[in-house]
């Protein structure tokens, strides 16, 4: 059986409008990381100001993340991402009308970014799992390419406009186009029409519906192994890209506005990559994805080595080529083998664990940078992360996963 063109899952309505509202969404996102973290840094240029206010985002996702996969089986998938765009929305004007009044406080972008970070998990399980309900299973390979382009091709862009509005006008204006796209997506999401949720004729608690995903988790264990590495994955590269990184450039010849084609560089890889990942089906997802995403080691060594900007923009290109083909394998992985109606709670368990740890990272890291120097703590984090990736394909179960053959049709059109 040939395989679908990549544009095919675009005919159906429900994906159409779904894929518009993502894209409007990620104007401003992929611009509000470089906006928020210098936002924060005006007000306070202390590492650990900026790690404490991006820990304030990331720990309620860890607290909410299981709700959150429970709350869009019982209620619809695309409701729970309207209502969380429409929360996050509001939240991000308000953080930019504090910075652009210049009576921003860190106190005042910690309570907000808390709120940002519930709404957040709350969604994220909703989006990691709704495709299988918007195309056929067999153009899955070709809907995640699809989103995957979009946010590479914005992502190429978004940074270095946010870094150019940073030297210009100030982090509050990226701020303020990243709400407002918020808003827009969610009224956008209303054309999408999925059936809502079957309900059960005695509806269990949500305890029960926990366990249900606790279930399929630990008895899955190329995803319980995959999860657990990243665990320590996500902790090193939050701590070291997002939270020493800023504080790097700013110390570095690298400068806020090069700190912006850094982060761009990464999506240029991972545009590539999408583009090869359009024609060539995946079929052993995680063997690769896992060998993929050790590319991501690259920027940390480039930095803590040789803090140049072309440097650790080549590291960036080849991190963001690694995580494209992870995201892609993972998704896949997901989405083929996992039913679906326990995807949703499946997700969430795996956004817990991979997400746990990050706010340990974020408020570790900025005090380690302190102690021992920046630029040394960047170099060990990359040396570890190597060695985890390596690890985590000792397992076979990861290693011979393999791809699913299904023509399935999703649950509306």
């Amino acid at each position: 059986m040939s395989r679908p063109p990549v544009l095919a899952p675009l005919r159906g309505q429900n994906f159409r409008w779904y894929f518009l509202a993502r894209t409007v969404n990620m104007v401003g996102s992929t611009m509000a990381s470089v906006a928020l973290a210098f936002a924060v840094l005006e007000v306070s240029d202390s590492p650990s100001a900026l790690g404490t206010v991006l820990a304030a985002m990331s720990i309620p996702m860890v607290v909410f993340l299981l709700v959150g996969g429970v709350v869009a089986d019982r209620f619809g998938r695309t409701l729970v991402i309207q209502t969380s765009n429409v929360v996050s929305g509001l939240c991000q004007l308000a953080i930019a009308s504090l910075v652009l009044s210049g009576h921003a406080q860190v106190w005042q972008l910690v309570c907000l970014a808390a709120v940002i970070g519930t709404s957040s998990a709350m969604s994220f399980p909703a989006l990691a799992s709704v495709l299988p309900q918007l195309v056929p299973r067999e153009q899955l390979q070709q809907a995640n390419v699809l989103i995957s382009m979009m946010r590479g091709t914005l992502t190429v862009i978004g940074p270095s406009v946010a870094g150019i509005l940073v030297v210009t006008v100030g982090p509050g204006w990226a701020l303020v186009v990243d709400g407002v796209t918020y808003l827009v997506a969610a009224t956008l999401l209303l054309r999408v029409r999925i059936p809502a949720p079957v309900r059960r004729d005695e509806q269990p608690s949500m305890l029960v519906e926990l366990r249900e995903g606790w279930t399929v988790f630990r008895s899955t264990t190329w995803l319980w192994v995959v999860v657990l590495a990243f665990m320590a994955l996500n902790a090193i590269h939050s701590g070291a890209i997002f939270t020493l990184g800023p504080v790097l450039a700013k110390q570095s010849d690298i400068g806020e506005r090069g700190w912006g084609l850094i982060l761009s560089a990464e999506a240029v890889g991972l545009l590539a990559m999408t583009l090869v990942m359009a024609r060539v089906r995946l079929e052993r997802p995680l063997l690769y994805g896992m060998v993929g995403i050790g590319a991501l080691a690259l920027p940390m060594i480039a930095l803590g080595l040789h803090p140049q900007v072309v440097v650790v923009m080549a590291a960036m290109v080849l991190a963001g080529a690694g995580t494209e083909i992870f995201n892609l394998g993972w998704n896949l992985a997901m989405q083929e083998h996992i039913p679906d109606d326990l995807l949703t709670r499946a997700y969430s368990y795996d956004a817990l664990g991979s997400f746990v740890a990050i706010p340990v990272g974020q408020l570790l890291f900025g005090p380690l940078g302190v102690l021992f120097g920046v630029q040394r703590v960047i170099l060990v984090g990359g040396i570890v992360y190597a060695v985890i990736t390596a690890l985590a394909l000792t397992s076979r179960s990861v290693r011979s996963l393999q791809r699913v053959s299904t023509t399935s049709a999703p649950v509306s059109r």
